[in-house]
């Protein structure tokens, strides 16, 4: 702890947003650049706690406590506040493989479970992740590193996201040779195609990729497994294989009216949104492209979010959100303790832009949908609403219409944002992979391995929709029982 009053001095002050009417105007990040020595001084206010409940992730209540990956988080917050970047930037790369992604996606249940939190605003974690990698891109320090020698062995990854990156990186160090397969036609899964822009650069994922690549990862695009190649293929031609093709079975709403021109599920607008960001430099090019209309995101999660940024840099006439939970309080409630996720009200990016855009915050809470009313062309021209109040029957909270709320909000572009469901089957249903009660791949954490020897399971695909930084997770542990596997024992951490 190099500054024991640290915390005292300094109040504080995460890297800053650009402002919204100013960021709208593009698709670059929404951060500004932060002096290096406002950084240390934010690395200053780290107690380094006897019991850092930052780096002991956990989960309490069904939610994320403190870092998955256990980050040394206490350590390089010191080192930044010493000045010493390149010490900080080796104990983050220990235990993360991809800080330039959690460092600006990631909720931070690190700060979440900050123990200076408990009575003042927590430690900037993110904002100094972010800056250690940055900044260890910036000066040279991040260089390929392939491994000395090769094992013989091969492994096919499958899937490209973070835990299937994650996978592949662990694996490639220990020596074997790795293939990634993914269907979309660029590497990054829910890096690339599921975050917009604003709030991951794609240069950055260009990068690490390249990275990897200069270091012996081998990629191909533009190849389903199950479809274009099939499973067990893969399972005749590798040593071993890791499934990490996410849980991308999007949930649907199955109301009157779905069928209706202009009414999308969220990854769709999102995908063709940055396919067209990247490929044409021109994202009003997709069909449902929100310029000038009356837009509806159902949903209220980071998904909804990025739907409502979107719309607002296309210029659309208006945005609601709808959120069928009711509005967080404005501080802890009672029920909801340190060290647990804050489970608290705050304005995303999305919000703020929409609230300097149209005047408010666009979500509605306890809201939803009754029906989409089309006209007689087949289009979305309006929906359907209602307010809900939450009742206990059973033993089961269930959502119950509000006599006398229906009224109807002008639509002609609805976003689907509530979430998934589980993995796609083709894969699993191929290889006769057992399923749990959630239909994702059986998987017991810390094994990872499926019932198909040799065939294991990590990320979303094996635990269901989560954070990125569980997926880093499962990919860097599926890797050290991958490795196991093939070699009889494993140094990966």
């Amino acid at each position: 702890m190099g500054k024991p009053t640290g915390f005292l001095e300094h109040q504080r002050r995460p890297i800053p947003d650009r402002h919204p009417l100013e960021r709208i105007k593009d698709w670059g990040e929404i951060h500004e650049d932060f002096q290096e020595s406002k950084l240390r001084e934010q690395g200053s206010r780290c107690m380094d706690c006897g019991t850092p409940y930052c780096h002991t992730g956990m989960t309490l209540s069904n939610m994320a406590s403190g870092c998955p990956i256990n980050n040394l988080i206490p350590e390089w917050n010191d080192l930044v506040y010493s000045g010493k970047w390149k010490d900080a930037l080796e104990r983050l790369h220990k235990t993360n493989n991809f800080p330039e992604f959690t460092g600006r996606v990631c909720p931070a249940p690190c700060e979440g479970s900050c123990v200076l939190g408990v009575i003042e605003p927590p430690v900037t974690i993110k904002s100094i992740e972010c800056a250690i990698i940055d900044k260890g891109f910036q000066e040279g320090w991040v260089t390929p590193s392939p491994p000395l020698k090769r094992s013989n062995k091969k492994v096919a990854v499958v899937g490209s996201g973070p835990a299937g990156l994650a996978a592949a990186d662990q694996l490639n160090k220990a020596g074997h040779s790795v293939t990634v397969y993914e269907r979309a036609d660029r590497i990054g899964g829910l890096l690339m195609y599921g975050i917009p822009n604003m709030k991951l650069d794609k240069k950055y994922i260009h990068r690490r990729v390249d990275l990897l690549q200069e270091e012996g990862i081998e990629f191909i695009v533009s190849t389903e497994i199950g479809k274009d190649l099939p499973a067990k293929k893969l399972v005749e031609d590798f040593d071993a294989v890791v499934l990490c093709c996410g849980a991308t079975k999007p949930r649907d709403l199955p109301v009157e009216g779905r069928e209706l021109n202009g009414v999308h599920f969220a990854m769709e607008f999102l995908t063709i949104n940055t396919q067209g960001l990247l490929e044409l430099k021109d994202v009003t090019s997709f069909e449902t492209a929100a310029k000038n209309k009356d837009v509806v995101v159902i949903g209220g999660g980071d998904t909804g979010t990025d739907c409502v940024g979107t719309s607002v840099r296309h210029g659309c006439n208006t945005v609601t959100q709808l959120e069928i939970m009711p509005r967080p309080p404005d501080e802890r409630a009672p029920d909801n303790p340190w060290p647990e996720w804050p489970k608290v009200y705050k304005m995303d990016y999305g919000q703020e832009e929409a609230k300097e855009v149209f005047g408010s915050d666009p979500r509605n809470y306890l809201t939803a949908t009754k029906k989409f009313i089309g006209d007689d062309a087949g289009n979305l021209r309006a929906i359907q609403i209602h307010d809900i109040e939450w009742k206990q029957e059973n033993g089961r909270f269930s959502p119950i219409e509000v006599s006398g709320s229906v009224r109807e909000i002008p639509a002609q572009v609805a976003f689907l944002a509530m979430g998934f469901l589980g993995p796609e089957d083709l894969i699993a249903e191929e290889l006769g992979l057992e399923r749990d009660t959630r239909s994702n791949v059986q998987a017991e954490y810390g094994k990872f391995s499926t019932n198909m020897p040799g065939v294991f399971a990590a990320g979303d695909m094996r635990r269901g929709q989560s954070l990125v930084v569980w997926a880093i997770n499962e990919g860097r542990a599926v890797a050290r029982e991958c490795d196991e596997f093939l070699m009889g024992e494993t140094s990966l951490p």
